[in-house]
Order: C-alpha cells, then structure tokens, then sequence
C-alpha cells in the first residue's frame, strides 16, 4: 500500500464495513486497471543491497525522484518513504527491504500501463544511474542473507517484524527479500465480485506457474521455481492463503468482512502514530473496547489500513488485487494485466473462464497451490497438467482482449501482450528454469551474473 488512509469517520456498524466495499461497484464503461509492481535496487559497483540513509541511499533516490516527478512526499518520522501523484493518483512506496514499489495510476488500456510503466522505468535509470543504483527483475533477492538485507524506516513495518516470526516461519523473508507484480482490477457488482474473486483464487496457482522467478537465495539455488510462493506457505495462516470460504454458497462483501474481522490487527493509526496493537481484534475496535487504547473507536481510515495488512492470494479492497506472480522484466509486468483484464473485462471470457476451474474441489486448488512453487507448470490440478490449464485461460484471455477490441496508434490490440506468456505456456518453461540452467551453465555457479542479465 502506497499510504495509509486517514478518514476519521466512525464506524458504527458491520454492515457500514460491507458497504465500504459495495462503494466500489462501478459500471462496466468506467473499469480501469492498476498495476503494482516492486524491484530490489542494488548498487552496481559491489553488488550490495541499497540501504535507506546515505548520499546514494534509497532515501536519496526518493528524493530524487520527487525532484524529478513533482510528486508529494510520504513522510514517516521525518524520513521520506514514498510519493505520491496528486493528479494521476500514482504512487511511489518503500517495501521492508527497500523494494522500491510503483502503485501505478487507474489505467482505461494496457497501452496506457505500457507508458506509465515505460516513464516511470525511465525516471528510476535518470536518477538511479548518477547513484549508481540498478533494480532487479527477480522475485526475490538472489544473494544477500535477510541479515545483510537494510531495513526501512517505517512504523508499520517495524510492527510487523516484531509479530511474524510469532505466526509463521518465513515472514520476514517475505516481508525484506521478495518481490511481486499484481494487477488490480473493477468490479460492477457484489455477484461480479464473486466471480471475479473465485476465478482469481483459483487462477492464482497458474499465473504463479506462468510467472515463476524467484530460483536464487543466499547465493545459490534455493530448491525452488518460486521461492517467493513458497515463502507464503509459511508466513501468518490466518491472513494468507486460499479462502475456501469463497467458494461457499452466499459468499459476498459480508463474508469478506466476516473474515477480515477474524483477522488479528497490526497497528492503529492516530495522526502520525502508529500504535503496535499486534495480535489485537478489529471487533474490539469496533466495540470500543481494545485493551491497547481504550476507549478509541474504528473508523474508516482503520478499516482500510486493516484490510491492507491482509494477504490472500487475491485481495478485496473497492477492487480486487491478483496478488499471485513473482517479478520479471516489463513484458511480464504488462503481461499480467493483460491476461487478467482479458479474463475479467469481457463476460464471455469470465465465463468461458470460470467453466474451467468450476469442477476443482478446495482440496484440488490447496494442492495446486502447494505445488507450484516447487513444480511450477509441471503441477496438477484436477486431472489435467497445470500447463494445459494456462494454456487454456491463455487462450480464454487473449479473444477477451480482441473482442475489447481497444488500439493503440499502432492499431494493436492488447492481445499481443501475452506473447510473453503463451511462450512459457507452449514450451513449459518458466523463466526460472531458464535462469537455473544458466546458474548451472554458461555462469558456471557464479550468482553475480545475474545483476547483469536480471536488470531493468
């Protein structure tokens, strides 16, 4: 999240929180799509990680980059930790390792995502390259330990640090070396939602497959196609993973709610305070009752900011966030809001899209799930390779983008932005394979040349 909200209105209800959502039901003619993604930066000379302070530190480039951009700083106890386009509503963050995060502005095409994302890479070489910072495509942070890894200074994060090793083993790991992109997308309604929502839980799995990047840690092979995936099978149970309760009969805004409220807090936030209230229940807050800060009452800045520290595979907000897919190079960024504006955006893709995944038992997306990040597109899910699986939705997505039929000056449609993946599909090879035999091969199992080939 870019930054976190500040509406001082009181919650009084549940259902209040239910409509929170419906509030983001928008018509079909105003879907917009917003794409996320985060780099680690890393210092060219040396090959170290960047850590906040210093001259050429990832303070300095964020501050580089408000000279450059004329965005709003975010400023957290006096240090800068993003910023913020008060006209296109963009955003630049700092993850807990110094993933430097675009939360890219509402997109009308893929062709407009393809410019934001083409400037904003363009300003990261402009003012990285004088500091002599490069970014990685990788999913995760190939060498360093999480202990050679700088931390940023940013209350929440500290909150959180100090809470997951308490509910899973690789929290930190996935808080201070990974990296992802995510697609954010509309919906028009609370049945929409629905199935937008269970076709991207149980989709997730083969974009993670299509996606799979994240082969290297600590100088070496990690076991994995997808360690980053892997990582979030042990991270905190009771705000990751699969939903299965999405797939219930009557699942909608206020199942979400339900969930979420069972759903141990981080923090409060008042004024410029994060208050650490980890382990705490939101249902206390919306009684007035939280032992930490007695007295205080939700409102809908707490609510929001609650449901940022929420981590499922697919995330609801007022749009859902497809949350499944390790980084990779700009056409795999643009790739992944292709294929899913493609699946979501016309209805007889969605559809076509939901018959192929509506016979999976929850034990068969669990498994798919599990499998992935190990075995990629050699998984399977019902009887069927997950290979197969992607091809399909492949398919489904890209007569999705040609009946959307929106053109570039060029006269392309926004099919073309899934060659990248229907490659990957139709070899089976994911580019984590390719980077392992490339570790195994012509680098003769030295890591560092990977700064050179897994660059933007």
């Amino acid at each position: 999240m870019a930054r976190d909200v500040s509406d001082t209105q009181i919650v009084e209800t549940r259902a209040e929180l239910a409509h929170w959502f419906e509030a983001g039901c928008k018509p079909a003619s105003e879907y917009r799509v917003g794409a996320e993604h985060e780099k680690v930066p890393f210092f060219k000379r040396g090959l170290a990680p960047v850590p906040y302070e210093g001259a050429a530190g990832v303070g300095a480039l964020l501050r580089g980059m408000q000279a450059k951009l004329g965005w709003s700083a975010i400023e957290d106890n006096g240090h800068v930790i993003g910023l913020f386009d008060e006209v296109g509503k963009g955003a630049i963050s700092l993850e807990p390792g110094g993933q430097y995060e675009l939360s890219g502005a509402p997109c009308a095409t893929i062709h407009e995502v393809r410019d934001e994302l083409a400037a904003h890479l363009a300003a990261c070489r402009d003012v990285g390259e004088p500091l002599g910072i490069g970014f990685l495509t990788l999913g995760m942070s190939p060498k360093w330990t999480r202990a050679q890894t700088p931390v940023m200074p940013k209350s929440r994060y500290a909150i959180m640090a100090r809470y997951m090793p308490k509910v899973g083993g690789r929290g930190l790991d996935m808080m201070f070396r990974t990296t992802t992109v995510q697609a954010n997308l509309d919906f028009s309604s609370e049945a929409d939602m629905v199935d937008k929502l269970r076709l991207g839980v149980a989709a997730q799995p083969i974009i993670t497959a299509l996606f799979a990047n994240s082969p290297f840690a600590d100088g070496v092979p990690n076991g994995y196609l997808s360690m980053r995936s892997a990582i979030w099978l042990d991270t905190d149970a009771a705000r990751t993973g699969m939903m299965p309760f999405a797939f219930e009969p009557g699942f909608g805004f206020e199942a979400y709610v339900d969930y979420a409220l069972d759903v141990p807090m981080y923090f409060v936030k008042r004024g410029d305070v994060y208050h650490d209230v980890a382990g705490a229940s939101f249902r206390d807050l919306l009684a007035g009752r939280l032992a930490q800060l007695p007295g205080e009452r939700a409102t809908i800045s707490d609510w929001a900011n609650h449901l940022s520290t929420i981590f499922p595979e697919v995330r609801l907000k007022r749009y859902l966030e497809m949350r499944g897919a390790d980084l990779g190079p700009p056409e795999r960024v643009l790739a992944l809001q292709a294929f899913v504006v493609g699946l979501y955006y016309d209805r007889v893709a969605l559809d076509e899209a939901l018959a192929v995944v509506k016979d999976w038992s929850a034990a068969d997306r669990l498994a798919l799930r599990r499998d992935v990040p190990t075995l990629a597109l050699k998984a399977q899910v019902g009887g069927r390779g997950a290979r197969a699986v992607a091809r399909d939705l492949l398919a489904i997505s890209s007569r999705g983008l040609k009946r959307r039929a929106r053109k570039d000056a060029e006269g392309r449609d926004e099919a073309h932005y899934l060659d990248c993946l229907l490659a990957i599909a139709e070899s089976g090879r994911t580019a984590a394979e390719d980077w392992l035999d490339a570790y195994n091969g012509r680098w003769r199992g030295q890591i560092d040349r990977v700064f050179d080939e897994a660059t933007f």
